[in-house]
């Protein structure tokens, strides 16, 4: 099977990287068309755009996705409004100003999802959120300025100073917030071990090191932003898993 998948992506060796071209016109065939594939990808914001975010919404979309975690989407999108109003619009400083007791009891809000070790990641990235703010100027400015080809060693920041940011959960909210990241969903990490670019756990330093070599590669190669790379091998492969 996995010697059947390799000759249909045109590799012949083992951690071969296969040629961008060849990725997209897989992609394109199996969406209909490149006006159709072009029509599904969404584009990273520019630096000065990451850059102006505020701190407050950085802070609320590491939240949501924190508590998306295990749960229905839908349900903790319906109750954001309510976690706006108890956790002050996630403004960093009147936060970071409560108490244990005050973070306890916000916990047994029947607002909002009651999750005590959730909730408790909120003060601990407003934390990583504001020691950014004093060494960068704002969290989106560190961000925007975080150099493309190190994107993992960004990965590694969130999981380090962060508080439940680690696995998918940091990538996918910076995507969803606009950096240009890729992501390892099923379908990329599937892709990327059968052409033996990733081998043994995702998460570790040689297997991220390895990816982010390849998604450089293809980025030369392309012209394209990591961001749409990512979702291109994920539509050329699997079930569209981006």
């Amino acid at each position: 099977m996995f010697r059947k998948y390799r000759h249909k992506l045109g590799l012949t060796s083992f951690m071969s990287i296969e040629k961008f071209d060849a990725i997209y016109q897989r992609a394109a065939e199996r969406k209909g068309g490149e006006d159709q594939l072009e029509a599904l990808l969404s584009h990273p914001l520019s630096k000065e755009e990451l850059a102006a975010i505020p701190d407050d919404r950085w802070l609320a979309a590491f939240s949501m996705k924190v508590f998306q975690s295990g749960i229905s989407w839908s349900v903790v999108r319906n109750k954001w409004p309510n976690f706006e109003e108890v956790f002050f619009g996630f403004k960093i400083e009147p936060l970071l100003m409560l108490s244990d007791e005050q973070w306890e009891s916000k916990a047994t809000d029947k607002r909002i999802i009651r999750h005590l070790t959730k909730v408790m990641s909120i003060p601990a990235n407003a934390r990583m959120i504001h020691e950014a703010k004093i060494e960068y100027g704002s969290f989106g400015k560190m961000v925007a300025d975080w150099p493309q080809e190190k994107i993992t060693d960004l990965w590694a920041y969130l999981k380090k100073r962060g508080n439940r940011l680690g696995g998918n959960t940091g990538p996918y909210t910076l995507r969803q917030m606009g950096v240009d990241t890729f992501i390892l969903s099923s379908d990329v990490e599937a892709y990327l071990r059968n052409c033996k670019i990733i081998e043994g756990g995702k998460d570790t330093k040689k297997s991220l090191d390895a990816t982010n070599k390849a998604f450089v590669q293809w980025q030369q190669e392309s012209g394209r932003s990591l961001s749409e790379i990512s979702q291109i091998i994920a539509f050329s492969t699997g079930d569209n898993r981006i």
